[in-house]
């Protein structure tokens, strides 16, 4: 039997019609990664590390998934690309996006790989992701 891990992951986007691009995002996690079993509401939020006159729309959903971190890396980096995300964040220098997913929490792991930091080590800075992480973990 294959194990099941619980993922918490943080969305966000800032161009377009956002709210439109969180339920994409939403979905195509569900046909990538695994069931979506809970949704945040929508948070609304200012940039944050960068200026822009765009505002943001965040979320966090819980996911159950059968990946490994690395190969759970690699599908939200997939569906990044896959709804148009070219530049990622690197070295705290941030830009506009069509959507951001980060994974916050992958069941009690704590990874610190160079590419690959579980927990999240910027979530507890964030309101944008503290406030729909503390909705969604609420049972």
């Amino acid at each position: 039997m294959t194990e099941v891990h619980r993922v918490y992951l943080s969305l966000g986007s800032n161009l377009g019609d956002k709210e439109s691009h969180l339920r994409e995002a939403t979905e195509k996690i569900g046909e990538l990664i695994g069931a979506v079993v809970r949704q945040s509401t929508l948070y609304y939020s200012e940039p944050w590390g960068f200026e822009s006159d765009n505002g943001f729309v965040n979320a966090v959903v819980l996911c159950l998934t059968p990946l490994s971190p690395r190969r759970l890396l690699r599908a939200t980096q997939r569906i990044e690309r896959l709804m148009g995300r070219t530049e990622k964040s690197v070295g705290g220098v941030y830009h506009d996006r069509v959507i951001d997913i980060d994974i916050l929490l992958y069941d009690d792991l704590h990874i610190d790989y160079p590419d690959l930091k579980i927990p999240h080590p910027l979530m507890r800075q964030r309101d944008f992701v503290m406030v729909p992480l503390r909705e969604v973990m609420t049972d």
